[in-house]
C-alpha cells in the first residue's frame, strides 16, 4: 500500500488564504486510506525570519524537522499530501540525504504554474515556496535549502509553468533545468524525455500547474495551464521510464467544503497516476 505523509503547512506561501491550504491537505487526506496516512504536526504560528530572509523559517524548520522522520525511505516511496509547495523540498531532501536513501541518478519532475526559483535576497515577498525549486537546487545557504549539488540542475524538467519574474528568467536560463510548457506543442512525454538518463524520479505537483477551467481550489490561479488528462498522461510517462522515488502533491486551498468536494474528483485522478501499478 502507498503510504502518505500529510503536512498540511501553509507557512511557505505568501497567499491571503494561505491558511486554507491546512483544509486543502485535510480534505484530500480524507479520500485516502487512513491507514496509509501518517500527519505531520504544524504548528498554527506564523513564525520568524531569523535572519535567513524567508518569511516564517522559524516555523518552516520546525516543520521540516517534524516530517524528516515520516519521509526518511524505508523500501517505498511517500506521497506528501500537502500545503504548500515547499513540502517538496523535504521529501527530496530525505530521498538525497538519509542513510538508507537508494542510490542512483535522483531526477525530478516540478509540475508548477510558477517557476519557484526566487531566492531569499530578491526583492519580492519572500514565501518560501516561491522559492522552493531553488532550494531543490542548492541555490542559496541556510538549513531551507538543499546542498548544492544534491540534484543537478540537468536532472531537473520544470513542468507546466507560465508566470516567471526576470530574476527566475535568468535562472533558468543559466541553470540547465528544462522547462516544458503546458501547450500541447511539447507533448505529455516531454517532461520525462527531458529527464532522460535518470534512474528514479521524485514527482512533484503543485495543482496550479492545471488550467482554472480544471480546478478552483488553488490560491494563485494562472490562465493557459495543463489539462487534467495531460497532467496525468504526462505523470503516466514518467512512471513508465523511471523507478517513482517519491511525489507530493501541494496547492489546494479550497473556499469552502462544497468547493473542496467539486475539485476531488481531478485530485483523486492525480493520486492514482502516481500511486497506481505501473
Amino acid at each position: 500500500m502507498t503510504r502518505f505523509v500529510v503536512v498540511p503547512q501553509w507557512q511557505g506561501s505568501a497567499s491571503s488564504r494561505a491558511m486554507a491550504l491546512i483544509d486543502g491537505a485535510e480534505a484530500i487526506a480524507g479520500d485516502l486510506p487512513a491507514s496509509a496516512c501518517t500527519r505531520v504536526d504544524v504548528p498554527l504560528e506564523a513564525g520568524e525570519a531569523i535572519d535567513t530572509g524567508i518569511s516564517r523559517a522559524s516555523s518552516l524548520l520546525r516543520i521540516r524537522r517534524e516530517s524528516h522522520e515520516h519521509l526518511a525511505p524505508n523500501g517505498e516511496p511517500a506521497v506528501v499530501v500537502g500545503g504548500d509547495a515547499g513540502v517538496a523540498v523535504a521529501a527530496i531532501g530525505a530521498l538525497v540525504g538519509a542513510p538508507g536513501a537508494s542510490s542512483g541518478r535522483l531526477a525530478v519532475a516540478w509540475f508548477g504554474a510558477h517557476a519557484a526559483l526566487r531566492s531569499p535576497n530578491g526583492d519580492r515577498d519572500r514565501a518560501y515556496e516561491s522559492m522552493a525549486l531553488r532550494a531543490v537546487l542548492g541555490g542559496f545557504d541556510g538549513d531551507l535549502a538543499l546542498p548544492a549539488g544534491a540534484v543537478e540542475a540537468s536532472d531537473v524538467a520544470l513542468a507546466g509553468a507560465r508566470e516567471f519574474d526576470d530574476e527566475e528568467e535568468a535562472v533558468l536560463a543559466e541553470s540547465g533545468v528544462a522547462h516544458v510548457g503546458p501547450d500541447a506543442e511539447h507533448g505529455p512525454a516531454a517532461a520525462a524525455t527531458a529527464l532522460d538518463g535518470a534512474e528514479r524520479v521524485f514527482v512533484h505537483v503543485s495543482l496550479d500547474v492545471l488550467d482554472p477551467a480544471e480546478i478552483s481550489g488553488v490560491a494563485d490561479a494562472v490562465p493557459f495551464g495543463m489539462s487534467a488528462q495531460t497532467l496525468v498522461t504526462a505523470i503516466g510517462e514518467l512512471r513508465s521510464r523511471y523507478a517513482l522515488a517519491g511525489a507530493a502533491i501541494t496547492g489546494f486551498a479550497p473556499r469552502n467544503p462544497a468547493a473542496a468536494v467539486d475539485d476531488m474528483g481531478t485530485i483523486l485522478r492525480i493520486v492514482s497516476a502516481l500511486t497506481k501499478p505501473v
